[in-house]
């Protein structure tokens, strides 16, 4: 109808209805206390819940921000694994990502699995170390919002090797490295999709690459007190660069996130 048009004018490119294959398309959760977890992003973001297949799914529940939903929570699957925010990138066939993986060099942490109707994903490390996952979308699309208060904005590999990374993702996901000093960002047709950065040195030796997700927020020194006052660890206090003003904090089991402003 007409009458949806100004609003689609007003909040170009939100509300997601696909994805094309090399996209970020999913981020989600491993917590020791499911329920203390869904406490704090909840006061943090405003996020709702839905529970009610969860026990289908070992306990699998998705995050939701204005009815859309945005990312994944989930009780920690194993003994020993450590709370962590994990990022998916969009597939349109596991198949032939996982073959991809394993000749650039990656090894499969868990092979392609169909997920009920909702799609089909598989967990890797890459050949700096980092764990990351694809999603093959069924009924489940992925994010549904992006780019608005609260919801999924960007992706970050802190790598221990760039040397060895950026020509794995590139085979695996045709990403281009546009590198610039002291930040890459990872391309896909001309457009930056994600970032890459060289391990901070105030990171201990044993924790290996990783990806960590930032969500959007219109004022990340604010949001990251918020943060803090429900008990999590600002570890970057509220930094501006060329075209973005951040913050990074840890919840209060040690998952990481970052809080992003495109300013720029």
């Amino acid at each position: 109808s007409g009458r949806s048009a100004p609003l689609e004018r007003e909040h170009p490119m939100t509300v997601k209805t696909s994805y094309s294959p090399g996209e970020p398309i999913w981020v989600d959760l491993a917590t020791p206390d499911i329920d203390r977890s869904i406490a704090f992003y909840g006061a943090l973001f405003g996020w709702t819940v839905d529970r009610s297949r969860a026990e289908e799914f070992g306990g699998y529940a998705n995050f939701s921000s204005g009815g859309k939903q945005v990312a994944g929570v989930m009780p920690l699957m194993q003994e020993g694994m450590p709370p962590v925010w994990s990022c998916y990138v969009a597939t349109d066939d596991a198949d032939k990502t996982t073959a991809k993986v394993v000749e650039a060099g990656g090894t499969v942490v868990a092979p392609p699995m169909a997920v009920a109707e909702l799609g089909t994903m598989a967990v890797y490390t890459a050949t700096d170390g980092s764990f990351f996952g694809v999603w093959q979308p069924g009924t489940h699309l992925g994010s549904e919002r992006v780019q608005e208060e609260g919801c999924p904005a960007w992706i970050e590999l802190a790598t221990r090797d760039a040397e060895s990374a950026l020509p794995f993702y590139k085979a695996v996901f045709d990403w281009d490295a546009r590198v610039n000093p002291g930040y890459t960002e990872f391309q896909l047709g001309g457009q930056s999709l994600a970032g890459c950065m060289d391990m901070p040195e105030m990171v201990p030796a044993e924790v290996p690459s990783y990806w960590m997700p930032y969500f959007q927020a219109e004022d990340p020194a604010a949001k990251a007190q918020e943060a803090a006052a429900l008990g999590a660890t600002v570890l970057v206090p509220f930094t501006e660069m060329a075209n973005v003003a951040f913050s990074v904090v840890m919840d209060p089991h040690g998952s990481t996130f970052g809080l992003l402003k495109v300013t720029g």
